[in-house]
Protein backbone atom coordinates (compact mmCIF):
# COMPACT_ATOMS: atom_id res chain seq x y z
CA UNK A 1 0.00 0.00 0.00
CA UNK A 2 1.44 3.36 -0.96
CA UNK A 3 2.22 5.89 1.72
CA UNK A 4 -0.24 8.76 2.08
CA UNK A 5 0.74 11.96 0.37
CA UNK A 6 -0.07 15.61 0.85
CA UNK A 7 -1.17 17.97 -1.85
CA UNK A 8 2.42 19.06 -2.46
CA UNK A 9 4.60 16.03 -1.83
CA UNK A 10 4.90 12.43 -0.70
CA UNK A 11 5.83 11.34 2.79
CA UNK A 12 9.49 11.26 3.82
CA UNK A 13 9.38 7.48 3.51
CA UNK A 14 8.04 7.77 -0.02
CA UNK A 15 10.75 10.26 -0.99
CA UNK A 16 13.62 8.24 0.47
CA UNK A 17 12.20 5.11 -1.17
CA UNK A 18 12.30 6.94 -4.50
CA UNK A 19 15.95 7.90 -3.92
CA UNK A 20 16.76 4.28 -3.00
CA UNK A 21 16.03 3.37 -6.63
CA UNK A 22 19.52 4.66 -7.57
CA UNK A 23 21.08 2.46 -4.88
CA UNK A 24 19.13 -0.51 -6.26
CA UNK A 25 20.28 -0.06 -9.86
CA UNK A 26 23.84 1.21 -9.44
CA UNK A 27 25.56 -2.23 -9.13
CA UNK A 28 24.54 -2.95 -12.71
CA UNK A 29 26.38 0.14 -13.96
CA UNK A 30 29.33 -0.16 -11.56
CA UNK A 31 29.95 -3.91 -11.65
CA UNK A 32 28.56 -5.00 -15.02
CA UNK A 33 29.16 -2.22 -17.53
CA UNK A 34 32.14 -0.37 -16.06
CA UNK A 35 34.62 -2.11 -13.77
CA UNK A 36 34.15 -5.89 -13.65
CA UNK A 37 32.00 -7.73 -16.20
CA UNK A 38 32.79 -5.43 -19.14
CA UNK A 39 36.54 -6.03 -18.79
CA UNK A 40 35.85 -9.77 -18.28
CA UNK A 41 33.73 -9.87 -21.45
CA UNK A 42 36.42 -8.11 -23.45
CA UNK A 43 39.58 -9.52 -21.88
CA UNK A 44 38.58 -13.13 -21.16
CA UNK A 45 35.39 -14.12 -22.91
CA UNK A 46 36.35 -12.66 -26.31
CA UNK A 47 40.10 -11.97 -26.19
CA UNK A 48 40.83 -15.29 -24.48
CA UNK A 49 39.11 -17.23 -27.23
CA UNK A 50 40.77 -15.13 -29.93
CA UNK A 51 44.24 -15.60 -28.44
CA UNK A 52 43.76 -19.39 -28.22
CA UNK A 53 42.65 -19.50 -31.86
CA UNK A 54 45.62 -17.45 -33.06
CA UNK A 55 48.06 -19.60 -31.13
CA UNK A 56 46.48 -22.72 -32.59
CA UNK A 57 46.75 -21.31 -36.11
CA UNK A 58 50.44 -20.53 -35.51
CA UNK A 59 51.05 -24.21 -34.79
CA UNK A 60 54.22 -23.71 -32.75
CA UNK A 61 55.54 -21.93 -29.71
CA UNK A 62 55.51 -18.18 -30.49
CA UNK A 63 58.50 -15.91 -30.08
CA UNK A 64 58.12 -13.05 -27.57
CA UNK A 65 57.41 -10.62 -30.40
CA UNK A 66 54.83 -12.95 -31.96
CA UNK A 67 53.16 -13.53 -28.60
CA UNK A 68 52.87 -9.80 -28.03
CA UNK A 69 51.39 -9.32 -31.50
CA UNK A 70 48.88 -12.12 -30.89
CA UNK A 71 47.88 -10.65 -27.52
CA UNK A 72 47.44 -7.22 -29.09
CA UNK A 73 45.19 -8.66 -31.80
CA UNK A 74 43.17 -10.59 -29.20
CA UNK A 75 42.81 -7.45 -27.07
CA UNK A 76 41.63 -5.56 -30.16
CA UNK A 77 39.00 -8.22 -30.86
CA UNK A 78 37.73 -8.01 -27.29
CA UNK A 79 37.60 -4.21 -27.32
CA UNK A 80 35.75 -4.22 -30.65
CA UNK A 81 33.22 -6.79 -29.44
CA UNK A 82 32.46 -4.72 -26.34
CA UNK A 83 32.26 -1.57 -28.48
CA UNK A 84 29.76 -3.14 -30.90
CA UNK A 85 27.66 -4.32 -27.93
CA UNK A 86 27.59 -0.82 -26.43
CA UNK A 87 26.86 0.66 -29.88
CA UNK A 88 23.77 -1.52 -30.26
CA UNK A 89 22.55 -0.44 -26.82
CA UNK A 90 23.16 3.21 -27.65
CA UNK A 91 21.28 3.08 -30.96
CA UNK A 92 18.24 1.51 -29.32
CA UNK A 93 18.34 4.12 -26.55
CA UNK A 94 18.56 6.94 -29.09
CA UNK A 95 15.68 5.63 -31.21
CA UNK A 96 13.31 4.78 -28.36
CA UNK A 97 14.03 7.62 -25.91
CA UNK A 98 11.71 10.25 -27.44
CA UNK A 99 8.76 7.86 -27.55
CA UNK A 100 9.21 6.38 -24.09
CA UNK A 101 9.95 9.81 -22.67
CA UNK A 102 6.59 10.97 -24.01
CA UNK A 103 4.89 8.00 -22.38
CA UNK A 104 6.55 8.86 -19.07
CA UNK A 105 5.29 12.46 -19.33
CA UNK A 106 1.75 11.84 -20.52
CA UNK A 107 0.36 8.50 -19.33
CA UNK A 108 0.37 9.40 -15.64
CA UNK A 109 1.18 6.05 -14.09
CA UNK A 110 4.87 5.10 -14.18
CA UNK A 111 5.28 2.13 -11.86
CA UNK A 112 3.92 -0.52 -14.30
CA UNK A 113 6.53 0.57 -16.87
CA UNK A 114 9.27 0.64 -14.24
CA UNK A 115 8.34 -2.92 -13.27
CA UNK A 116 8.52 -4.13 -16.88
CA UNK A 117 11.90 -2.52 -17.49
CA UNK A 118 13.33 -3.73 -14.18
CA UNK A 119 12.29 -7.27 -15.11
CA UNK A 120 14.13 -6.82 -18.42
CA UNK A 121 17.21 -5.72 -16.50
CA UNK A 122 16.97 -8.67 -14.12
CA UNK A 123 16.62 -11.18 -16.98
CA UNK A 124 19.59 -9.71 -18.85
CA UNK A 125 21.74 -9.73 -15.70
CA UNK A 126 20.75 -13.29 -14.78
CA UNK A 127 21.81 -14.55 -18.21
CA UNK A 128 25.38 -13.35 -17.61
CA UNK A 129 25.94 -16.40 -15.40
CA UNK A 130 26.21 -18.43 -18.61
CA UNK A 131 29.18 -16.39 -19.89
CA UNK A 132 31.54 -19.35 -19.62
CA UNK A 133 35.14 -18.76 -20.76
CA UNK A 134 36.04 -20.55 -23.97
CA UNK A 135 32.44 -20.85 -25.19
CA UNK A 136 32.69 -18.79 -28.36
CA UNK A 137 29.16 -19.70 -29.44
CA UNK A 138 27.73 -17.96 -26.37
CA UNK A 139 29.27 -14.56 -27.07
CA UNK A 140 26.34 -13.23 -29.21
CA UNK A 141 23.86 -14.38 -26.55
CA UNK A 142 25.84 -12.64 -23.80
CA UNK A 143 25.99 -9.46 -25.91
CA UNK A 144 22.21 -9.64 -26.27
CA UNK A 145 21.85 -10.08 -22.51
CA UNK A 146 23.94 -6.96 -21.87
CA UNK A 147 21.89 -4.97 -24.40
CA UNK A 148 18.63 -6.18 -22.81
CA UNK A 149 19.79 -5.27 -19.31
CA UNK A 150 21.09 -1.86 -20.44
CA UNK A 151 17.83 -0.93 -22.19
CA UNK A 152 15.82 -2.05 -19.17
CA UNK A 153 17.96 -0.14 -16.67
CA UNK A 154 18.11 3.09 -18.69
CA UNK A 155 14.38 3.27 -19.37
CA UNK A 156 13.46 2.31 -15.81
CA UNK A 157 15.47 5.39 -14.82
CA UNK A 158 13.48 7.52 -17.29
CA UNK A 159 10.17 6.53 -15.72
CA UNK A 160 11.51 6.76 -12.17
CA UNK A 161 12.78 10.28 -12.87
CA UNK A 162 9.31 11.19 -14.12
CA UNK A 163 7.96 10.47 -10.63
CA UNK A 164 10.11 13.19 -9.05
CA UNK A 165 7.99 16.31 -9.70
CA UNK A 166 4.93 14.60 -8.19
CA UNK A 167 6.49 13.54 -4.89
CA UNK A 168 8.40 16.62 -3.71
CA UNK A 169 7.96 20.40 -3.77
CA UNK A 170 9.91 22.20 -6.54
CA UNK A 171 12.27 23.90 -4.09
CA UNK A 172 13.33 20.50 -2.71
CA UNK A 173 13.71 18.60 -5.98
CA UNK A 174 17.44 19.29 -6.11
CA UNK A 175 17.91 17.94 -2.60
CA UNK A 176 16.02 14.73 -3.32
CA UNK A 177 17.74 14.26 -6.67
CA UNK A 178 21.09 14.74 -4.95
CA UNK A 179 20.16 12.19 -2.30
CA UNK A 180 19.48 9.64 -5.03
CA UNK A 181 22.79 10.50 -6.74
CA UNK A 182 24.67 10.06 -3.47
CA UNK A 183 22.95 6.78 -2.67
CA UNK A 184 23.86 5.56 -6.15
CA UNK A 185 27.56 6.31 -5.63
CA UNK A 186 27.41 4.65 -2.21
CA UNK A 187 25.68 1.59 -3.65
CA UNK A 188 28.43 1.29 -6.23
CA UNK A 189 31.10 1.44 -3.53
CA UNK A 190 29.36 -1.12 -1.31
CA UNK A 191 28.76 -3.54 -4.17
CA UNK A 192 32.40 -3.30 -5.27
CA UNK A 193 33.57 -3.96 -1.71
CA UNK A 194 31.28 -6.99 -1.39
CA UNK A 195 32.55 -8.35 -4.70
CA UNK A 196 36.14 -8.01 -3.49
CA UNK A 197 35.28 -9.73 -0.22
CA UNK A 198 33.84 -12.71 -2.10
CA UNK A 199 36.61 -12.86 -4.72
CA UNK A 200 39.51 -12.43 -2.28
CA UNK A 201 38.35 -12.89 1.34
CA UNK A 202 41.92 -12.59 2.61
CA UNK A 203 42.03 -9.01 1.32
CA UNK A 204 39.40 -7.94 3.88
CA UNK A 205 40.48 -10.26 6.68
CA UNK A 206 37.79 -12.91 6.21
CA UNK A 207 40.22 -15.77 5.47
CA UNK A 208 43.93 -16.62 5.53
CA UNK A 209 46.15 -15.46 2.66
CA UNK A 210 45.77 -17.52 -0.48
CA UNK A 211 42.23 -18.66 0.35
CA UNK A 212 39.86 -19.33 -2.56
CA UNK A 213 36.71 -17.25 -3.14
CA UNK A 214 33.86 -17.56 -0.67
CA UNK A 215 30.92 -19.95 -1.11
CA UNK A 216 33.04 -22.45 -3.06
CA UNK A 217 33.05 -20.33 -6.21
CA UNK A 218 35.55 -21.58 -8.80
CA UNK A 219 38.09 -18.96 -9.96
CA UNK A 220 39.16 -21.19 -12.86
CA UNK A 221 35.76 -20.80 -14.53
CA UNK A 222 35.38 -17.16 -13.41
CA UNK A 223 32.31 -17.91 -11.33
CA UNK A 224 32.67 -14.69 -9.33
CA UNK A 225 32.69 -12.56 -12.49
CA UNK A 226 29.74 -14.51 -13.92
CA UNK A 227 27.83 -14.29 -10.63
CA UNK A 228 27.99 -10.50 -10.74
CA UNK A 229 25.06 -10.43 -13.19
CA UNK A 230 22.61 -12.52 -11.09
CA UNK A 231 23.83 -10.82 -7.89
CA UNK A 232 23.13 -7.37 -9.40
CA UNK A 233 19.65 -8.56 -10.38
CA UNK A 234 19.00 -9.83 -6.82
CA UNK A 235 20.31 -6.59 -5.28
CA UNK A 236 18.02 -4.59 -7.57
CA UNK A 237 14.99 -6.77 -6.82
CA UNK A 238 15.42 -6.36 -3.06
CA UNK A 239 16.17 -2.65 -2.87
CA UNK A 240 13.65 -1.47 -5.47
CA UNK A 241 10.77 -2.87 -3.38
CA UNK A 242 10.44 0.25 -1.14
CA UNK A 243 9.87 2.44 -4.21
CA UNK A 244 6.98 0.21 -5.33
CA UNK A 245 5.51 0.07 -1.81
CA UNK A 246 5.89 3.60 -0.47
CA UNK A 247 6.44 6.06 -3.35
CA UNK A 248 3.15 7.34 -4.79
CA UNK A 249 2.55 6.76 -8.48
CA UNK A 250 1.15 9.35 -10.85
CA UNK A 251 -2.58 9.49 -11.44
CA UNK A 252 -3.80 7.80 -14.65
CA UNK A 253 -4.56 10.30 -17.41
CA UNK A 254 -6.49 7.94 -19.65
CA UNK A 255 -4.08 8.55 -22.55
CA UNK A 256 -3.16 5.32 -24.30
CA UNK A 257 0.57 4.54 -24.52
CA UNK A 258 0.58 4.37 -28.33
CA UNK A 259 -1.19 7.71 -28.57
CA UNK A 260 1.35 9.20 -26.14
CA UNK A 261 4.23 7.88 -28.24
CA UNK A 262 2.77 9.28 -31.48
CA UNK A 263 1.95 12.68 -29.98
CA UNK A 264 5.33 12.76 -28.22
CA UNK A 265 7.21 12.31 -31.49
CA UNK A 266 5.21 15.12 -33.08
CA UNK A 267 5.78 17.40 -30.08
CA UNK A 268 9.50 16.59 -30.05
CA UNK A 269 9.95 17.81 -33.61
CA UNK A 270 7.98 20.96 -32.86
CA UNK A 271 10.12 21.58 -29.77
CA UNK A 272 13.37 21.14 -31.72
CA UNK A 273 12.24 23.73 -34.29
CA UNK A 274 11.20 26.12 -31.54
CA UNK A 275 14.37 25.73 -29.46
CA UNK A 276 16.59 26.10 -32.56
CA UNK A 277 15.66 29.79 -32.60
CA UNK A 278 17.61 30.24 -29.36
CA UNK A 279 21.08 29.97 -30.88
CA UNK A 280 23.06 30.10 -27.62
CA UNK A 281 21.14 27.34 -25.87
CA UNK A 282 20.81 25.21 -28.99
CA UNK A 283 24.56 25.33 -29.60
CA UNK A 284 25.12 24.31 -25.99
CA UNK A 285 22.86 21.27 -26.43
CA UNK A 286 24.91 20.32 -29.49
CA UNK A 287 28.17 20.72 -27.56
CA UNK A 288 26.81 18.71 -24.62
CA UNK A 289 25.65 15.94 -26.94
CA UNK A 290 29.19 15.55 -28.29
CA UNK A 291 31.35 15.90 -25.17
CA UNK A 292 28.96 13.82 -23.06
CA UNK A 293 29.30 11.02 -25.63
CA UNK A 294 33.06 11.21 -25.15
CA UNK A 295 32.78 11.08 -21.36
CA UNK A 296 30.43 8.08 -21.49
CA UNK A 297 32.89 6.27 -23.75
CA UNK A 298 35.81 6.94 -21.38
CA UNK A 299 33.83 5.40 -18.53
CA UNK A 300 32.76 2.45 -20.67
CA UNK A 301 36.21 1.62 -22.03
CA UNK A 302 38.65 2.75 -19.33
CA UNK A 303 38.41 -0.54 -17.44
CA UNK A 304 38.54 -2.56 -20.68
CA UNK A 305 41.68 -0.70 -21.78
CA UNK A 306 43.31 -1.22 -18.38
CA UNK A 307 42.66 -4.95 -18.32
CA UNK A 308 44.00 -5.42 -21.83
CA UNK A 309 47.09 -3.29 -21.17
CA UNK A 310 48.06 -4.51 -17.71
CA UNK A 311 46.32 -7.88 -17.46
CA UNK A 312 44.67 -6.78 -14.21
CA UNK A 313 42.82 -9.37 -12.16
CA UNK A 314 39.22 -8.89 -11.07
CA UNK A 315 40.42 -7.91 -7.60
CA UNK A 316 42.68 -5.20 -9.03
CA UNK A 317 39.85 -3.96 -11.26
CA UNK A 318 37.60 -3.75 -8.20
CA UNK A 319 40.14 -1.78 -6.15
CA UNK A 320 40.66 0.50 -9.13
CA UNK A 321 36.91 1.15 -9.29
CA UNK A 322 36.72 1.95 -5.57
CA UNK A 323 39.57 4.46 -5.88
CA UNK A 324 37.91 6.25 -8.82
CA UNK A 325 34.53 6.49 -7.07
CA UNK A 326 36.13 7.73 -3.83
CA UNK A 327 37.69 10.60 -5.77
CA UNK A 328 34.52 11.26 -7.75
CA UNK A 329 32.41 11.95 -4.65
CA UNK A 330 34.44 14.93 -3.30
CA UNK A 331 34.82 16.07 -6.90
CA UNK A 332 31.03 16.51 -7.03
CA UNK A 333 31.01 18.38 -3.72
CA UNK A 334 33.75 20.87 -4.59
CA UNK A 335 32.48 21.13 -8.15
CA UNK A 336 29.28 22.67 -6.82
CA UNK A 337 31.28 25.38 -5.09
CA UNK A 338 33.30 26.02 -8.23
CA UNK A 339 30.03 26.28 -10.19
CA UNK A 340 28.69 28.89 -7.75
CA UNK A 341 31.92 30.93 -7.95
CA UNK A 342 32.90 30.65 -11.63
CA UNK A 343 29.61 29.85 -13.33
CA UNK A 344 28.46 26.67 -15.03
CA UNK A 345 30.11 27.29 -18.41
CA UNK A 346 33.55 27.89 -16.93
CA UNK A 347 33.15 24.88 -14.65
CA UNK A 348 32.32 22.67 -17.64
CA UNK A 349 35.26 24.03 -19.60
CA UNK A 350 37.61 23.47 -16.66
CA UNK A 351 36.45 19.93 -15.95
CA UNK A 352 36.14 18.92 -19.61
CA UNK A 353 39.71 20.12 -20.06
CA UNK A 354 40.64 17.88 -17.14
CA UNK A 355 38.87 14.93 -18.75
CA UNK A 356 40.71 15.59 -22.02
CA UNK A 357 44.07 15.63 -20.20
CA UNK A 358 43.11 12.50 -18.25
CA UNK A 359 42.02 10.64 -21.40
CA UNK A 360 45.19 11.58 -23.26
CA UNK A 361 47.24 10.55 -20.24
CA UNK A 362 45.51 7.18 -20.02
CA UNK A 363 46.17 6.58 -23.70
CA UNK A 364 49.81 7.58 -23.26
CA UNK A 365 50.45 4.44 -21.21
CA UNK A 366 51.38 1.19 -22.92
CA UNK A 367 53.13 -2.00 -21.84
CA UNK A 368 56.54 -0.34 -22.09
CA UNK A 369 55.97 3.44 -22.29
CA UNK A 370 54.36 6.30 -20.41
CA UNK A 371 53.50 9.76 -21.72
CA UNK A 372 53.78 8.31 -25.24
CA UNK A 373 57.57 8.47 -25.56
CA UNK A 374 59.16 7.78 -22.14
CA UNK A 375 60.41 4.20 -22.18
CA UNK A 376 60.07 2.51 -18.77
CA UNK A 377 60.69 -1.09 -19.77
CA UNK A 378 58.39 -4.05 -20.11
CA UNK A 379 55.64 -4.48 -17.54
CA UNK A 380 57.00 -6.77 -14.77
CA UNK A 381 55.17 -10.08 -14.52
CA UNK A 382 55.49 -10.13 -10.73
CA UNK A 383 54.64 -6.82 -9.08
CA UNK A 384 52.63 -5.33 -6.25
CA UNK A 385 49.32 -3.50 -6.53
CA UNK A 386 49.72 -0.59 -8.99
CA UNK A 387 53.49 -0.92 -8.35
CA UNK A 388 54.84 -0.45 -11.88
CA UNK A 389 55.54 3.02 -13.33
CA UNK A 390 53.04 2.23 -16.07
CA UNK A 391 50.22 1.64 -13.57
CA UNK A 392 51.16 4.59 -11.36
CA UNK A 393 50.89 7.00 -14.28
CA UNK A 394 47.67 5.36 -15.49
CA UNK A 395 46.14 5.56 -12.01
CA UNK A 396 47.12 9.22 -11.60
CA UNK A 397 45.32 10.19 -14.82
CA UNK A 398 42.34 7.97 -13.91
CA UNK A 399 42.04 9.79 -10.57
CA UNK A 400 42.01 13.10 -12.45
CA UNK A 401 39.17 11.69 -14.55
CA UNK A 402 37.28 10.70 -11.39
CA UNK A 403 37.69 14.17 -9.88
CA UNK A 404 36.45 15.93 -13.03
CA UNK A 405 33.58 13.74 -14.21
CA UNK A 406 31.13 14.52 -11.38
CA UNK A 407 31.25 18.33 -11.55
CA UNK A 408 31.34 18.12 -15.35
CA UNK A 409 27.99 16.30 -15.36
CA UNK A 410 26.45 18.38 -12.56
CA UNK A 411 27.41 21.73 -14.11
CA UNK A 412 26.09 20.56 -17.48
CA UNK A 413 22.66 20.03 -15.96
CA UNK A 414 22.81 23.43 -14.24
CA UNK A 415 23.82 25.36 -17.36
CA UNK A 416 20.82 24.31 -19.41
CA UNK A 417 18.58 25.72 -16.68
CA UNK A 418 20.46 29.02 -16.85
CA UNK A 419 20.23 29.18 -20.63
CA UNK A 420 16.54 28.26 -20.93
CA UNK A 421 14.24 31.27 -21.45
CA UNK A 422 11.46 31.78 -18.89
CA UNK A 423 8.56 29.45 -19.52
CA UNK A 424 10.63 27.01 -21.59
CA UNK A 425 12.72 25.22 -18.97
CA UNK A 426 10.66 22.04 -19.26
CA UNK A 427 11.21 21.79 -23.00
CA UNK A 428 14.89 22.57 -22.71
CA UNK A 429 15.39 19.96 -19.99
CA UNK A 430 13.51 17.45 -22.14
CA UNK A 431 15.90 18.10 -25.03
CA UNK A 432 18.83 18.03 -22.62
CA UNK A 433 17.84 14.52 -21.52
CA UNK A 434 17.38 13.45 -25.13
CA UNK A 435 20.70 14.92 -26.27
CA UNK A 436 22.42 12.88 -23.57
CA UNK A 437 21.23 9.73 -25.34
CA UNK A 438 20.86 10.75 -28.98
CA UNK A 439 24.48 10.11 -30.00
CA UNK A 440 25.65 7.86 -27.17
CA UNK A 441 26.22 5.16 -29.80
CA UNK A 442 28.63 7.19 -31.94
CA UNK A 443 31.81 6.94 -29.85
CA UNK A 444 31.47 3.16 -29.24
CA UNK A 445 30.81 2.62 -32.95
CA UNK A 446 33.87 4.69 -33.88
CA UNK A 447 35.95 2.72 -31.36
CA UNK A 448 34.72 -0.57 -32.82
CA UNK A 449 35.47 0.45 -36.42
CA UNK A 450 38.94 1.90 -35.73
CA UNK A 451 39.95 -0.96 -33.43
CA UNK A 452 38.87 -3.54 -36.01
CA UNK A 453 40.62 -1.69 -38.83
CA UNK A 454 43.92 -1.11 -37.01
CA UNK A 455 43.90 -4.19 -34.75
CA UNK A 456 45.11 -1.80 -32.04
CA UNK A 457 42.87 -0.98 -29.06
CA UNK A 458 44.94 2.12 -28.30
CA UNK A 459 44.03 3.72 -31.63
CA UNK A 460 40.42 2.64 -31.19
CA UNK A 461 40.02 4.23 -27.76
CA UNK A 462 41.89 7.32 -28.99
CA UNK A 463 38.85 8.32 -31.09
CA UNK A 464 37.24 9.44 -27.81
CA UNK A 465 39.48 12.52 -27.81
CA UNK A 466 37.88 14.20 -30.87
CA UNK A 467 34.45 13.97 -29.22
CA UNK A 468 35.76 15.72 -26.10
CA UNK A 469 37.74 18.31 -28.09
CA UNK A 470 34.89 19.19 -30.47
CA UNK A 471 32.42 19.53 -27.60
CA UNK A 472 34.92 21.67 -25.68
CA UNK A 473 35.52 23.86 -28.73
CA UNK A 474 31.81 24.43 -29.39
CA UNK A 475 31.23 25.37 -25.78
CA UNK A 476 34.26 27.68 -25.61
CA UNK A 477 33.74 29.47 -28.92
CA UNK A 478 29.97 29.48 -29.35
CA UNK A 479 28.19 29.44 -25.97
CA UNK A 480 27.85 32.36 -23.59
CA UNK A 481 26.39 32.12 -20.12
CA UNK A 482 24.05 35.04 -19.33
CA UNK A 483 24.39 36.95 -16.09
CA UNK A 484 21.76 36.31 -13.41
CA UNK A 485 20.12 39.65 -14.25
CA UNK A 486 19.76 38.66 -17.91
CA UNK A 487 18.36 35.28 -16.90
CA UNK A 488 15.65 37.01 -14.88
CA UNK A 489 14.67 39.56 -17.50
CA UNK A 490 14.86 37.65 -20.78
CA UNK A 491 11.34 37.61 -22.26
CA UNK A 492 9.48 34.38 -22.65
CA UNK A 493 8.98 32.93 -26.06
Amino acid sequence: MAASRTEDEASKLGQVSWALFDWANQPFFTLVTTFIFGPYFSGVLVAGVQEAQLLQELGRAPSPAELRQIQEAAHAAGTAAWAFTRTASGILLAVLSPFLGAMADVTGRRKPYILVFQIMTAIGCALLWFALPGEVGLIPAISFAIILATIGAEFAIVFNNALLPGIVRPERMGWLSGLGWGLGYTGGLVSLFLMLAVRDPALVGLAPAGSPPLFGLDPATYEVERLIGPASALWMAVFVIPMFLFTPDGRPTGVRPLDAMRDGARDLWSTVLQVARYHNAFLYLLAYMIYNDGLAAVLDFGGVYARGTFGWSTVTQGIFGIIIILFAIPGCFFGGRIDDRLGSRRTILLTTGGVIVATAGILSVSRDEVLFFIHVGELPAERGLFASPHEMVFLAFAILLGICMGPMQAASRTLIGRLAPPGMSGKFYGLFALSGRATVWMAPMAIAIVTTATQTPRWGVAVILPFLLIGFGLLWLGVREPSPAVQRTEPAA
